[in-house]
């Protein structure tokens, strides 16, 4: 009991640490903050386009802003709630900040409408949950034990559902042989149209796994990714490091079933509901979203881990937006047995 009151302490430490820093912020503004440099003579739009290398004509200068003003809107409301005890988690404007959520819906890249998807073999969730319960693990990050890539960044393509499958192919092949290789996007990118994926306009994860199931996979080093779909595939059999016989998706919308894989298998394969500000613009915290619909699945992600902070539950997912966004690259989202944002609707792993 003691070790989890201190763990709580901590918690609550780290809270009121955070509220304090974001407040200090906030009361400064980031205009005063750069008053000091250089930077002091030019607004925060001017500011943010330079640290970003973003460039715009006069006129789509103009559209740009106005979108750019409404989402500084949007993150600095949230922010206020946050500051009060209503908000769980935080939001950062990023290079994003001048996206229209149309364009948003663009970049993240996977298939939303989920009435006609193709699913494979569903796992057992019975298996699962008797396999689970000899590790009875309250706490599990891949991350921690090595089965996690750097975090990658897609670039201005909807190629999230290539970063989901490689992610959870390089977990299993770190369980089975202890090595962490980073597997090609590209290759996937490139390469897997004929298989139902479409590039950067997106994809479901079946069909690149589908893909992988008959060609393997090359190595990031030799196939290395360019975030465009125009070029021709390149993919050589003779250096592939990646083969999976088969897949399995978890029971749809089963958490319980998503966790004992979690626990028992590795990191997952993912879709979530990711059409909403709060999810482009999330900072750190634990991300809850009221408007997220489980069966609007519009971004893919890797499902690396869960645990619990402060009386919440909550799942570890990796991004494929960079370090810079989120909490180094990753999210924390709520794991209340309600499927939120549908992370359990469409998840499956592969079988080496």
């Amino acid at each position: 009991m003691g070790t989890e009151q201190n763990h709580t302490h901590a918690v609550q430490q780290g809270g009121l640490l955070l509220r304090a820093a974001l407040l200090s912020v906030l009361l400064l503004g980031p205009q005063q903050g750069a008053s000091d440099s250089d930077e002091g003579v030019l607004t925060e739009w001017e500011i943010w386009k330079l640290r970003n290398g973003i460039s715009h004509d006069e006129l789509d200068d103009l559209q740009r802003r106005a979108i750019w003003e409404e989402n500084k809107r949007i993150i600095e409301d949230n922010n206020q709630g946050f500051l009060i005890g209503q908000r769980p988690f935080t939001m950062m404007m990023n290079k994003y900040g001048d996206l229209t959520r149309q364009e948003f819906q663009v970049l993240q890249g996977a298939m939303i409408d989920t009435q006609f998807v193709r699913r494979g073999k569903t796992a057992s969730a019975r298996k699962l949950r008797v396999n689970a319960r000899k590790f009875d693990s309250w706490f599990v990050d891949y991350r921690k034990m090595g089965y996690v890539t750097e975090v990658k960044d897609q670039g201005y393509c909807g190629s999230c559902w290539a970063f989901s499958t490689t992610g959870a192919i390089e977990g299993q092949i770190f369980k089975k042989t202890g090595q962490l290789i980073s597997l090609s996007e590209q290759n996937l990118v490139d390469c897997s149209r004929s298989y139902g994926t479409y590039g950067c306009s997106g994809a479901w994860m079946a069909n690149a796994y589908d893909y992988v199931i008959k060609n393997g996979l090359m190595s990031t080093s030799s196939y290395p990714y360019t975030s465009v779909d125009t070029q021709p595939c390149y993919y050589d059999s003779r250096l592939a490091v990646a083969h999976i016989k088969d897949y399995r998706f978890i029971p749809k919308g089963d958490e319980q079933a998503l966790a004992d894989a979690v626990a028992t298998v590795g990191p997952i394969t993912v879709a979530i509901d990711a059409d909403h500000s709060s999810f482009l613009f999330y900072s750190s915290g634990i991300y809850e979203e009221i408007m997220c619909n489980p069966n609007n699945l519009s971004h893919a992600v890797l499902l690396v881990g869960y645990g619990t902070e402060g009386g919440k539950d909550y799942w570890i997912i990796k991004n494929s937006w960079g370090s810079s966004w989120g909490e180094g690259g990753y999210m924390r989202i709520i794991r209340d047995g309600s499927n939120a944002c549908g992370i359990a609707s469409y998840a499956l792993y592969p079988i080496l």
